[in-house]
């Protein structure tokens, strides 16, 4: 583990601002939007645009990596970040900044391929579980730490959006000055559609679905605090709740995965994410209503909590499942084949949750959760009851965060054997020789 920081501690230090950043950035503009007045499908429209911009990178941004180079690209889209959040800050429409967002996700898709790619290259067999491991551990923890900034200043104030616009720059410093070479960039490819829904209908139509689920989640809990009159304060509590004990549920859960039915594990865990999203509902009550005449906001912070356990670990459930059913030499281009689907549904998500928040108000942010995790489970009821359970010694579950890239997948321990750091380096070596 010692080993494994001192190797890659520029790229986590420089990850962790990212993360900050991003985490900073999520909730300040959803607050923005509600105070800007933007309508909630303005609003859920715009936040889309992340999820279209990271559709769009994730297909492009290998072929200019493998022109450029990996230091360039990380520099110039992490460059583009930070010039990006202070647009948002003078230009304040719906639409520009949804063509921004497309440019954030395009962004951060391109800051996670490097990053994972660095860490991909720098790992080996013995240690990539625990380069993974510390990887999100500094995701969730870096994202939860950033939503708290937003009490350093009002949203309605430029000063927020120029914090992130310094964070993502420093983001830069530690990983351009480190003396590591660049890794050398792998192509992966994703299996067809066609073939990733006959290996598991079930895991590509959840893929679907709980990009939907998590887009919408990740994008709009601000927004629907924020319209429930929440203080600030507030606001940032419940989204670093939802981030932190997602991350937290990952490992139990999927323990439990691993010693039963895992298709039983996923249905028990959106029903349970449904169950919990109606009960945060009923314990909302007046919730919104000034100091004094307010209701207490204490079950409906015990609730998320429970709601984030069942609902967060999902991904990671998913591709454990597909691989299920495949070999050990096809886990990678799965999991990319879902990281596709799972992009389809995310572009989705904010927009349709922002009208169902429309048609029904605030709580329509949990009714749409509600919906979408019931019909995952429903779906995999009738899956159970189609096709036998199958047993994949090979196959185990691996806490991923929901971002993870193609080649981020290859940190999985389970995955095909990759190439120890040492012999890629005395290979560049004699290579570098003759």
């Amino acid at each position: 583990m010692n080993k494994v920081l001192k190797n890659s501690w520029a790229l986590f230090l420089g990850m962790g601002c990212i993360m900050m950043a991003y985490g900073f950035q999520g909730s300040l503009l959803g607050v923005r939007a509600v105070q800007e007045e933007f309508s909630l499908t303005a609003t859920g429209f715009m936040m889309s645009g992340y999820f279209v911009g990271y559709f769009i990178g994730a297909a492009t941004i290998p072929n200019i990596i493998s022109r450029v180079g990996h230091i360039r690209v990380f520099a110039a889209f992490a460059s583009l970040a930070s010039l990006v959040i202070l647009v948002h800050s003078i230009l304040i429409n719906p639409f520009i900044w949804f063509l921004l967002r497309v440019l954030t996700g395009i962004s951060m898709v391109c800051i996670y391929t490097v990053a994972e790619s660095w860490l991909n290259d720098r790992s080996s067999n013995k240690n990539r579980g625990s380069v993974l491991s510390i990887y999100m551990v500094i995701l969730y923890g870096s994202m939860g730490v950033g939503m708290f900034l937003l009490n350093l200043s009002s949203p309605a104030n430029f000063q927020p959006f120029i914090l992130v616009s310094v964070i993502t720059s420093a983001a830069l410093i530690p990983i351009l000055l480190t003396k590591k070479k660049p890794p050398t960039f792998k192509r992966i490819k994703a299996m067809s559609l066609k073939d990733l829904y006959n290996a598991s209908p079930f895991g590509m139509v959840s893929s679907f679905f709980y990009g939907t689920i998590q887009a919408a989640l990740f994008t709009l809990l601000a927004v629907y605090a924020t319209s429930m009159n929440f203080t600030i304060l507030e606001i940032s509590i419940v989204t670093f709740l939802l981030a932190v004990s997602g991350a937290v549920s990952q490992y139990p859960v999927g323990k439990i995965s691993d010693m039963y039915d895992r298709r039983k594990v996923i249905v028990f865990s959106t029903f349970g994410a449904s169950i919990f999203a109606i009960l945060a509902i009923m314990v909302s009550r007046q919730m919104y209503l000034p100091d004094g005449l307010a209701t207490s906001k204490t079950w409906f912070y015990i609730f998320l909590i429970f709601f984030s356990f069942c609902s967060l670990p999902m991904f990671s459930l998913i591709l454990a499942h597909t691989n299920d059913y495949i070999p050990k030499e096809k886990f990678v281009a799965a999991g990319a084949g879902l990281q596709f689907v799972f992009g389809l549904g995310a572009m989705s998500g904010p927009f349709l949750c922002s009208i169902f928040m429309d048609i029904v108000g605030s709580n329509g942010f949990f009714i749409f959760l509600f919906f979408f995790h019931a019909l995952i489970g429903v779906f995999g009821i009738y899956r159970m009851r189609v096709r036998q359970t199958v047993d994949n010694p090979d196959s185990q579950f691996v806490a991923m965060p929901q971002t993870i890239t193609p080649a981020g997948i290859e940190l999985n321990p389970t995955t095909e054997p990759i190439a120890e750091p040492e012999k890629i380096i005395d290979d560049e070596k004699d290579s570098t020789n003759k």
